[in-house]
């Protein structure tokens, strides 16, 4: 976990005081495993992990090299990124997962991928 600081921006401290929050509720398990993600300004990143092996089973970016010029930032973008992911979830027989969130409020981006993800046949 990052360490926080008083130089810390305040929305960075907010955002990582959820996070550690969260994280003592949300666990990966192999029925079950955690669909982590990260947002960042150039790129959405997300990971499908169980945490009992702590192996990442999938993992699939905006700026990865199949999907480079592909997918856009933005909200039509991380959707469809979000339907790609449950796609290869499923083939991967992995129908549940556990939604973490990583801090983020869920609107805007965060919440379009869930939807996308849902919308691709993941069940969370």
């Amino acid at each position: 976990m990052k360490k926080v600081s008083k130089k810390t921006p305040e929305s960075l401290r907010n955002r990582l005081r959820r996070k550690k929050r969260i994280s003592f509720k949300v666990k990966g398990t192999a029925e079950r495993p955690r669909l982590a993600i990260f947002r960042s300004n150039k790129a959405f990143y997300a990971q499908v992990i169980d945490d009992d092996a702590g192996k990442t089973l999938l993992s699939i970016a905006t700026n990865a090299k199949d999907l480079k010029g592909k997918l856009k930032n933005s909200k039509e973008g991380i959707q469809s990124l979000g339907e790609t992911l449950a796609k290869k979830a499923v083939t991967s027989k992995i129908n549940q997962v556990v939604f973490d969130r990583a801090g983020y409020l869920y609107h805007g981006k965060v919440k379009a991928f869930a939807d996308g993800a849902r919308a691709g046949g993941l069940k969370f």
